[in-house]
């Protein structure tokens, strides 16, 4: 794969990045419909794996929040076609890395010696190259390590590139009224956060040693004194992605074993630590040779306070989801229901979000549960597209449930993604076990 020595971080050049592949896009679609003149059955396959390849090749060479937002769509199976699913995976841990002269660079000016000097051996070709940085193998004192380096510039084009996609986000999803900007700041929050690796650090130790005692469950040792605020070195662990693992011929038991130790690593930390890592794709967990799970990222953790916490699990209750009275006042301090909202909109989104919570919430209401499933996940493909094709929904304000609803909804949807790869039958009262 070619390196690249140079990543654009003003906001003309990623802008022009952008526009010309718009551009492009408008040519797949002139190419699409010359065809369906002549084809009118032609299906929308052939558009979407052109388009899906001309924005991820787009995003890949900018890096950065751009291509965190393709690695957070590529686990949105439910909503988005299998093309673009399929190509912005790879976000996860295949795009081009930074040349050797660069990283480094980037050793000198954070950690101030070159890694040839601080370390016994240092690959100079990167391992992998994702969204933010990319990770070297190196070894010192007989210890392998792995050396995450993060790409020049990153912090500083988050602000220009949200800048850019909050017009689109506000057209596709209807975001009306004045108060929209919570939205995109708690993502610009989050995304800021995920580019200071001496926080990471801090969270990687904190919740590793808060999590040790959950059988089946492994992390890498961090090392404070070979890292710095845009350099991470850790524990080189051996293992498969997740994603990989889940392609071989993996027994039911195996499945159990994984998803299970997945399951009551989430649910301690939502209920027992009120702090979530909050990025649960298949690139930040590799599965060793014991089918041990190993978490090896926590760039993205979300804090939980309780004003949110508690509400949002009490809409996981059957007898509050069932109790209408109960229900709209719970909707209320989530701020899905709003102050201003006339009597059509209390209704339509009560009954929407009824429906939705009632199948969402279903694995949290048995102490067994399938994750693979295929009539569940059926369900969920077909709320997805009634709500999506939903004309009435568009006339709706749908400005509406809290910022922290962001990062939570992400958290279950990946986490609910992964245990059905896994095809995982868990038990969901399990986690209470390791208070």
């Amino acid at each position: 794969m070619k390196t690249i020595d140079k990543i654009p971080t003003g906001k003309f050049n990623r802008t022009s990045k952008l526009v010309s592949t718009g551009a492009k896009i408008g040519g797949n679609y002139l190419k699409y419909y010359s065809k369906k003149a002549f084809n009118p059955s032609l299906d929308k396959e052939e558009l979407n794996k052109d388009n899906a390849s001309d924005i991820y090749d787009s995003l890949k060479d900018l890096k950065g929040s751009a291509l965190k937002v393709a690695q957070m769509l590529s686990m949105e199976k439910s909503l988005l076609p299998s093309a673009y699913v399929e190509k912005f995976s790879l976000s996860q841990f295949s795009v081009p890395p930074l040349s050797a002269p660069l990283v480094r660079k980037t050793f000198k000016k954070y950690i101030g010696q070159y890694p040839e000097d601080l370390f016994d051996e240092f690959s100079k070709d990167s391992i992998n190259a994702a969204s933010i940085g990319q990770v070297h193998k190196a070894k010192k004192d007989d210890r392998e390590l792995a050396v995450k380096i993060q790409y020049p510039g990153v912090a500083d084009s988050i602000s220009s590139d949200l800048a850019m996609v909050k017009p689109i986000a506000i057209r596709m999803f209807n975001l009306q009224g004045q108060d929209n900007d919570r939205y995109f700041q708690e993502i610009e929050g989050k995304l800021l956060e995920e580019t200071d690796y001496i926080l990471e650090l801090e969270q990687s130790e904190r919740i590793s040693e808060a999590c040790a005692h959950i059988p089946h469950l492994r992390f890498p040792k961090y090392y404070k004194e070979l890292s710095s605020e845009k350099i991470i070195t850790m524990d080189w662990m051996h293992g498969k992605h997740l994603s990989e693992f889940t392609k071989t011929d993996f027994t039911q038991e195996q499945g159990n074993k994984i998803g299970q130790a997945l399951w009551d690593f989430y649910m301690h930390q939502l209920h027992n630590l009120r702090e979530v890592h909050a990025d649960p794709h298949p690139g930040n967990f590799l599965i060793d040779e014991n089918d041990d799970l190993i978490a090896i990222d926590f760039g993205c953790v979300k804090k939980i306070p309780n004003e949110f916490y508690e509400p949002y699990f009490e809409l996981a209750e059957p007898e509050n989801i069932n109790n209408r009275e109960v229900f709209q006042q719970k909707l209320r301090e989530l701020e899905i229901l709003r102050e201003d909202d006339n009597e059509a909109e209390i209704e339509y989104f009560s009954d929407l979000f009824h429906e939705m919570l009632s199948l969402f919430t279903s694995p949290l209401h048995e102490v067994d549960f399938d994750f693979g499933n295929q009539e569940f996940w059926d369900k969920v493909q077909n709320l997805s597209k009634k709500y999506s094709s939903d004309k009435e929904l568009r006339k709706m304000n749908s400005n509406r449930g809290s910022q922290h609803f962001i990062y939570m909804n992400r958290t279950f949807f990946g986490l609910y993604n992964l245990l059905n790869d896994l095809k995982a039958q868990i038990k969901t009262v399990n986690y209470k076990l390791y208070n």
